[in-house]
Formats: C-alpha cells, sequence, structure tokens
C-alpha cells in the first residue's frame, strides 16, 4: 500500500521538482518505508512506499527496460503471479518480484487495455514516453483513492488531498452544492469533492490523457451486471460461494510481512478470520479487537466466542488480541478530519483508526469483512423498504396523516434505540416510494437546510440531493426493486462512506486493509444470484451464512446486525461539549456566514438538554467546522 502523486503536462515547470516533492512528503504516512520521484519535461512523478512484497527490490516510480514505460501504484495485484508468468513467456524481463513490474510491462503492451485483467485494489498511473500518453486507473470497486484536477492543460493528481494542496494550481472553491450533499450523506457522494473543479477517479474508471493535444478522455473498463441470474440450485450457490470466499482470503494472505485479520465477532470478521486460521494453521494469525466501557458498543464478548470457535475447529493458532480503547479522544478526531481532507462525518472511522493504531503495532496488513453487507445484501435498510413498500397498499390519502400522526408520538430518544429506528421508519414510508430510500439515509431534510443555512449556501438550501440517486437509476442492472438498492450503494455509500473510511483510517497508521468480500470473482458471482438467496424472509446475507454455517456459532450467526459505532450524542452532551460548542458558534463556521448562528444554537441547547437526538447533524456540522478552520477555501 503506497501513496502516488504526479503532474502531468507541466511544461518544464522549473519548480516542478520542489513541488512533486512537497506532495510526496504529504503522503509520507501512507509509505513511511521509500520514496522516489521521476520527472523529464512535461511529466512527473512521486511515490510513497508502505513495503509488503519483495521488501528489497520493490521501489518505485518503477520503469520497463528502456525506460520508456513509468508508473506510480498504490494497491495490491492479486493475480500479479499469474500475469508475471504470462509476460516472461511473451519476452519480458523482470527485475524485480513485486507486482509493480507486472503493470509496467502490461502497459507496455497493451496500454489502456491492460486494467481490464488486473484483479486486485489500484490506483495508479502509467506513462508511455513514445506514445505520449499517460492513464490513470482505480480499481472496480474504489478501494484505493485518486483524486485530480486539471488546470490550464495540466493534469494533476494524488491519493489524497494533502498531496494535492502541496500544488499552486488547486481549486480552492468550494462546492455549495457538495455542502449541501454532505450534510444529506455525511460524506461528499459521486465523483465531485467539497472543491469546486477537483475530482475523484470513479470505481471502474480510467482516464487517459494525451500529451500531444492535452485532452482527457474518462470510460469505463467494467461494470456489474445484476441482470443475468444462475439456475444453479441453493446448496450448489453455497458451495461455490465457499470456494470463491476462500480463495479470495488466500490470496489476500500472500505478503513478505506479518499478516492479521479484524475480528469484531459479526459473521463476515468471522469468516474471514476462521479461512485465515486454517489456511496458516499450525502457524499462528493474530486477529485484532478493540473494547468500549459502553456495553452497547462493545462487542469483545462475541469476538471471543468466534475466536474458541475457531480454534476448536482448526486445533488451535488463532491469537485474539484484545485493546481496551476509549474512542472520546478529541485530538485524532482532529487528525482524522485532517487526513480524509474534505468533510467526511461517518463516526465509526473514529474506532476504524483505532483498531487500525492497534493492529499496526504488530502487523503491516490486515484482512477484513468490509462489502459482505453490500454484496450480500446485509444492512437492516434493505428489509425496511421492502416493508415499507408493502404499506402502499393503502390508499394514498391515508398514508400520510396516519404516519405523521403514529411518528409524533414516539420520543426522539436516538438513532440506537428501538424507538429511534421506529420513528425513522414511519418517516421513510411517509415519502413517496420513489424516494424513500434517500429519506431513509437523509441526515438533514430540506426544511432543515433552508433553516440553518447562512447567507453563504442559501443558494443550496433547495438542493434535490436526491438526484445523485435519480442520476444512476438508468444504470443499475438488477430487475429487482430492493436488490437495486444493494447495486445502488455499491455506487455509492461503500466507495463515498465505506472504503473512504477504511482507506483513511488504516492509511493514517500505515497499515494495509484488505478486504475479500471485495473479490472480483465473489463480487461477480454474488450478483447473479436471486435475491431470495441473499434476503431470505427474514434472514439478511443467508447465503453466505449459511454456505459457512459448520465454522459460524450460532450465537453470532443469528445475532442482530450491530455498527461499529460510538455515542456521538453523548459525546456532545459530556466529554466534547465545550469544545464542541467552541467548534460550531466561535470560528468560521457561523462568523463567516456559512450557517445561521440562532438556528443552529436552537438545535444545540435541544440537544444538550436531551430533549431531542440531533447527534448526526452536530456532528457533520462539527466536522464541517474543523474542515473550514484548517483549510483555505472560498464560496
Amino acid at each position: 500500500m503506497c501513496g502516488i502523486a504526479g503532474i502531468v503536462n507541466h511544461r518544464g515547470d522549473p519548480t516542478v521538482g520542489d513541488v512533486i516533492s512537497a506532495m510526496n512528503a504529504a503522503l509520507t504516512h501512507r509509505g513511511p518505508d521509500a520514496a522516489g520521484t521521476y520527472f523529464d519535461a512535461q511529466v512527473a512523478f512521486g511515490h510513497r512506499r508502505l513495503s509488503i512484497i519483495d521488501l528489497q527490490n520493490g521501489t518505485q516510480p518503477a520503469t520497463n527496460e528502456d525506460g520508456t514505460v513509468i508508473v506510480v501504484y498504490n494497491g495490491e495485484i492479486y493475480n500479479f503471479q499469474y500475469l508475471r508468468e504470462k509476460l516472461l513467456a511473451r519476452g519480458h524481463t523482470f527485475r524485480t518480484s513485486s507486482d509493480t513490474e507486472v503493470i509496467v510491462h502490461l502497459y507496455e503492451e497493451l496500454g489502456g487495455e491492460c486494467t481490464r485483467l488486473l484483479d486486485g485494489m489500484f490506483a495508479f498511473a502509467a506513462y508511455n514516453t513514445k506514445t505520449r500518453r499517460v492513464l490513470l486507473a482505480r480499481d472496480r470497486l474504489g478501494q484505493k483513492p485518486l483524486l485530480y484536477f486539471v488546470s490550464n492543460g495540466m493534469l494533476v493528481f494524488a491519493s489524497e488531498f494533502s498531496a494535492l494542496k502541496c500544488h499552486p494550481a488547486m481549486p480552492t472553491e468550494l462546492d455549495v452544492n457538495a455542502v449541501s450533499d454532505y450534510l444529506s450523506f455525511q460524506y461528499v457522494p459521486g465523483t465531485g469533492t467539497i472543491y469546486r473543479g477537483v475530482h475523484k477517479l470513479a470505481p471502474g474508471h480510467q482516464l487517459e490523457f494525451r500529451l500531444d493535444d492535452n485532452t482527457a478522455a474518462i470510460g469505463n473498463y467494467w461494470k456489474l451486471d445484476y441482470s443475468q441470474k444462475t439456475s444453479a440450485t441453493f446448496e450448489d450457490s453455497a458451495q461455490k460461494l465457499r470456494v470463491l470466499v476462500t480463495e479470495a482470503v488466500k490470496r489476500r494472505l500472500v505478503a513478505d510481512v506479518p499478516v492479521g485479520t479484524f475480528l469484531s465477532g459479526g459473521v463476515d470478521s468471522t469468516i474471514v478470520t476462521a479461512i485465515a486460521a486454517a489456511e496458516r494453521h499450525p502457524g499462528i494469525t493474530n486477529a485484532y479487537t478493540i473494547g468500549f466501557a459502553d456495553a452497547k458498543y462493545d462487542e469483545r464478548s462475541f469476538a471471543e466466542l468466534a475466536a474458541g470457535a475457531i480454534n476448536q475447529t482448526i486445533g488451535g493458532g488463532l491469537h485474539r488480541r484484545e485493546k481496551m480503547v476509549n474512542a472520546n479522544d478529541f485530538a485524532l478526531l482532529e487528525k482524522l478530519a485532517a487526513h480524509c481532507g474534505e468533510p467526511y462525518a461517518d463516526a465509526s472511522i473514529l474506532p476504524t483508526a483505532l483498531l487500525a493504531e492497534f493492529a499496526a503495532s504488530e502487523v503491516k496488513v490486515a484482512l477484513s469483512g468490509d462489502g459482505a453487507d453490500e454484496v450480500f445484501c446485509g444492512y437492516e435498510r434493505y428489509l425496511a423498504l421492502r416493508y415499507a413498500s408493502r404499506f402502499s397498499l393503502l390508499p394514498v390519502f391515508l398514508q400520510r396523516p396516519l404516519l405523521q400522526i403514529a411518528g409524533s408520538l414516539i420520543p426522539d430518544s436516538g438513532e440506537r434505540t428501538r424507538t429511534g429506528r421506529l420513528r425513522r421508519f414511519l418517516r421513510v414510508m411517509s415519502a413517496p416510494a420513489q424516494r424513500r430510500y434517500f429519506t431513509l439515509l437523509d441526515r438533514c431534510e430540506m426544511p432543515c437546510k433552508r433553516a440553518i443555512f447562512g447567507e453563504k449556501l442559501q443558494v443550496a438550501a433547495n438542493r434535490n440531493s436526491a438526484e445523485i440517486f435519480d442520476n444512476l437509476s438508468g444504470e443499475l442492472s438488477s430487475p429487482n426493486r430492493v436488490e437495486r438498492l444493494a447495486e445502488l450503494d455499491l455506487h455509492t455509500y461503500m466507495p463515498g462512506d465505506i472504503l473512504t473510511k477504511v482507506d483513511i483510517a488504516s492509511m493514517a497508521f500505515s497499515l494495509e486493509v484488505r478486504s475479500p468480500f471485495l473479490d472480483r470473482d465473489v463480487v461477480e458471482f454474488a450478483a447473479q444470484l436471486p435475491l431470495s438467496y441473499k434476503l431470505h424472509g427474514s434472514k439478511r446475507k443467508h447465503i453466505l451464512c449459511e454456505a459457512f454455517k459448520d465454522i459460524l456459532p450460532g450465537a453470532i450467526a443469528n445475532r442482530p446486525k450491530r455498527g461499529f459505532g460510538v455515542p456521538i450524542a453523548a459525546y456532545l452532551r459530556g466529554e466534547w461539549h465545550k469544545l464542541a460548542e467552541q467548534a460550531l458558534f466561535d470560528g468560521k463556521l457561523c462568523n463567516d456566514g456559512y450557517f445561521n448562528r440562532d438556528a443552529l444554537m436552537k438545535l444545540w441547547q435541544e440537544h444538550a438538554c436531551a430533549k431531542r437526538d440531533h447527534s448526526y447533524l452536530l456532528w457533520s456540522l462539527l466536522i464541517f467546522s474543523l474542515f473550514l478552520e484548517n483549510n483555505s477555501g472560498r464560496i
């Protein structure tokens, strides 16, 4: 895992060496083991290395035999050994045993078509001095980030905002629509960013820049297809799934450094840890778990149960490493906000970072269970939308009044309470059918935005953030209404929220996280499964649980899903109350006209006295305040 940066068509700028070095230095946490740069009269590349494979020789930028192809790359190619053998047979010469050099020779031979053959998580830039073209590419599901902007015919790219901001041409105008979308989703969705003119390369896409005419073309090289369903039986499909997941885990155990796993005691991490431990037996596998004093958020007992069951099955060898942590460290919040580079308000980044920090003290690579909920329909919200659709049988003129009355009778006791989830469900059911999923996810409805937006944001008060979903509807391939929600999450929530969180939290502590459930073979196979194999009655991830039922204790297989969260509502009322209040009301957020002080104070006071739970919105505003204080930007 690494960090990359580049400046394409810098036109011989005499400062380019200093700029690319500064961009590289900003990525040191992503690759503390080595650094390298390349530049000629038009192209400059930078690379920071976290050494995982071929520790001695895998430095970058990497080149082909005659130096006409140059590559910088972040990630892992899991089929690199197979591709290497094919390339050797075609006469290519390798100087290292790293996966990077496979990309070099594939690009030399196939140009932009090379990306289709790569199986892994990656973001890379490849430059061919003969064709005078530069290719940027990002992996199929967006596990590795790639940001870029184009200014006066010059392309600048990097793994993180911190590196982009080292370039003097970096756009600094804030996008008011992105602010509005951020408050709805808690992250900036799609290919845009908080900065107007700065973009994320979409998952499964590549960008080719032609130096001869300074043009850039973007296209997708992969798209998941849910339309073709298998005719195989459930039992046969479960057996095949077990083989695919097992192979995916095995591929992700390849490394020249210690590899561990994350173990929360949920279905997904238990499966991954069980396979990894079995493959390494009789060797030792470390599984990392963190604990919290608050019992509602602590999962150590389930992790202990999972580890015991795994050791009983394989005959020992799994060592569960446990650490008690406290997520209410405001300094950690500030550090992670800086690494994100733009507003990002999924609070589970805090425990994820603490887990990554703990694991990184002993290993360089950790396997996680990320992606299983999107791939196998594991979220409760998929069931909620199925139930909501049944309410549509009532006459339209009765639906909204009944639901509004019911909702007003239920106290606002917080998201993690039963009544809190019921309030949210009733709000969803009262929305038009085509808006229910957005309503379920929306953390700041339009009337609220109109009330709290200050002068600088008023132009975006009527922004319809649901358009993000509307614009993607034509790209969805599933014929099933509920499965389309999971497919939509693969385009939006997973790359924008989940994978961003994992990348930022892990790389802040120089840890590589690999996700077997996001293996290409697993994902493509899951898309071919009928929805009933994944969502069976009230059972979510049905086929995954059945495929591994012999290694899943019943208490884990049947437990309700619990998110990896922290008690933000309590923090804002307690330990962080004073710091948060200062950030919200004494800085740029209100003083510079972004938000209405009186409207925010009303929300703050209602939350502080526990009259209402505004924790999601206040948390998002706190993160945006930290962003404003630590980044230059204007509207």
